[in-house]
């Protein structure tokens, strides 16, 4: 079956879907984007990824491109359209099509909204968290407004295709005093020898992970301790557990940190815990 894209007020072929040459986002990077995962049928934390955008979109001074409760249909429908069941829902909002001038357009400029789906295979995924997965560190070189989910991702590109490159599976961007502040595309988290779960605080240095957030509702209810801190390279890989989560990967354990294992270099028991509860506590829209 053929791919179906939203783009603009269309549902359109995949394949040929199409944005104007003079889009902002396009040329100047100037716009945002929330990644949905698909599970069993269910959009996963609708509320809280629109609420991302909605901050996401003031921060930056781009109006809704339809009512909330348009968009909320038009994801669903483009899940709907490709028969996905597990996956991922992708939508971006730009500032829209103008000719190209640094300051913004008129205010009568009408923001653009691309919205995309594609399956995944959650079995893959479930395996490779059995096993986990490596990250390297590379110095943060960012621009400080982080917090906004902006489609501006290029030091992440280059930081994910060096883990690559590298044998590993994510980066981590480290801060200048050494600090891990969060991953290429994820949330950064280690396990403490007793038992505390640590995450950088999530103010203007990192990305408020949406999944993040789900993850301390998920511990509160197991009884387990969050600590929102800073940690060191140093500290994470004498950790006794570390793990990313994300709304790509859910909670992913990590296993090895610059080729040095974390613990005994498998997968710990309270991050799989997490992952294996993570969908009877998230927020679920149902879409088949």
């Amino acid at each position: 079956m053929s791919r179906i894209a939203y783009v603009n007020g269309r549902y359109v072929p995949h394949a040929s879907a199409a944005v104007h040459v003079e889009d902002r986002g396009y040329q100047f990077a100037d716009g945002v984007y929330e990644v949905c995962e698909v599970a069993r049928g269910y959009v996963v934390d609708m509320t809280r990824h629109l609420d991302r955008l909605d901050r996401s979109l003031g921060e930056l001074a781009i109006g809704w491109p339809v009512h909330r409760t348009s968009l909320e249909a038009i994801m669903c429908e483009v899940v709907r359209r490709n028969r996905i069941r597990n996956g991922l829902v992708y939508l971006q909002v730009t500032r829209g099509v103008a000719p190209r001038d640094h300051f913004f357009p008129a205010p009568t400029t009408r923001p653009a909204l691309v919205v995309t789906a594609r399956r995944s295979d959650p079995d893959a995924v479930a395996k490779k968290a059995q096993t986990g997965i490596s990250v390297i560190t590379v110095p943060e070189n960012r621009w400080d407004r982080v917090d906004i989910k902006s489609v501006g991702l290029l030091p992440n590109v280059l930081a994910r295709q060096q883990a690559r490159d590298a044998g590993a599976q994510e980066a981590w961007f480290v801060d200048e005093d050494g600090m891990v502040k969060e991953g290429a595309a994820t949330n950064a988290w280690i396990v403490t020898g007793e038992g505390v779960l640590v995450t950088r605080p999530a103010e203007y240095g990192i990305l408020r992970g949406v999944t993040r957030a789900g993850v301390m509702d998920l511990a509160a209810s197991l009884g387990y301790q969050v600590e929102e801190r800073a940690f060191s390279v140093e500290e994470a890989q004498n950790a006794r557990e570390a793990f990313i989560t994300a709304a790509t990967t859910l909670v992913m354990p990590v296993v090895e940190i610059d080729g040095r294992p974390v613990a005994n270099g498998v997968p710990g028991s309270m991050a799989l815990s997490l992952r294996a509860s993570f969908f009877d506590i998230a927020e679920k829209t149902k879409v088949w």
